[in-house]
């Protein structure tokens, strides 16, 4: 099974640079997109929906504004659109879909470098979303968490980590909560599991030559149940083509779909 996850940063800028060229030759079981940027009704073009794929968009109230999609080979037996909470779900952050006893879900963490507003909003779906882990560990189910969760979780997972220790996306709180999840919760952080070389980075400021001297951090991850552990096979970041200020991450499990 090859999942695909990628921060688009408006999905049709991504098409206009090449991704939905690129996609068909990955041959991923799954694709999960974050900060799409577009109403549903804007995606009348069928290169939003690749042939041979279900494709689930939920966009944000606000239009131009986050939003994420999931596209998979195998029909769903269901999708869940949302986490039932009234303010993120407004921001279109949280989409699963379920196959058997295994959930893919699309998920998209606030960010909180614009404004103390903003972060005061993401120590809030933090503070939400571990309980609601703890309740995905005692369902039973297996899941896989793929996208930007917008937080670094270790000094190997960014450039310049020195002068980040006061910025959103790696501040000390962050980083104990991610502690707890993988430490405490036993989630699992599928990259490293086979990959522990450092940088290894998932996304680039647009800033000075960021992307040309490799600055950047790792803030996309597929999280996976700890049942899964031993079925990640291998995982790669692309890199030879830009299609967002991310890159595309794709993880192969060992699993059928």
């Amino acid at each position: 099974m090859r999942i695909i996850t990628l921060n688009a940063n408006g999905i049709r800028s991504a098409a206009r640079k090449g991704f939905f060229d690129w996609l068909p030759r990955q041959h991923a079981d799954v694709v999960c997109l974050q900060e799409i940027k577009a109403q549903t009704a804007q995606l009348n073009d069928e290169l939003f929906w690749p042939a041979n794929y279900s494709c689930y968009y939920l966009e944000a109230e606000k239009k131009g504004y986050s939003g994420v999609a999931l596209y998979a080979r195998k029909e769903p037996d269901e999708v869940i659109p949302g986490l039932g909470w009234e303010d993120m779900d407004a921001e279109g952050r949280y989409l699963e879909a379920r196959f058997g006893n295994l959930s893919v879900v699309s998920l998209y963490f606030p960010s909180g470098s614009s404004s103390e507003e903003r972060q005061a909003v993401k120590f809030s779906f933090l503070d939400r979303f571990l309980p609601f882990l703890d309740e995905c560990a005692r369902s039973g189910r297996q899941y896989i968490f793929c996208g930007d969760w917008n937080i670094a979780h270790k000094p190997i997972d960014l450039k310049n980590w020195r002068s980040n220790q006061k910025n959103s996306g790696f501040l000390p709180e962050e980083r104990a909560w991610l502690d707890r999840v993988f430490d405490d919760n036993g989630w699992v952080d599928a990259f490293r599991t086979v990959n522990p070389e450092p940088e290894q980075y998932t996304w680039w400021s647009n800033r000075g030559q960021a992307w040309a001297k490799n600055v950047g951090w790792r803030i996309d991850y597929q999280v996976v149940s700890p049942s899964l552990r031993n079925l990640i096979r291998s995982a790669a970041i692309y890199k030879d083509e830009r299609f967002s200020d991310h890159a595309p991450l794709t993880i192969d499990y060992d699993l059928a779909f």
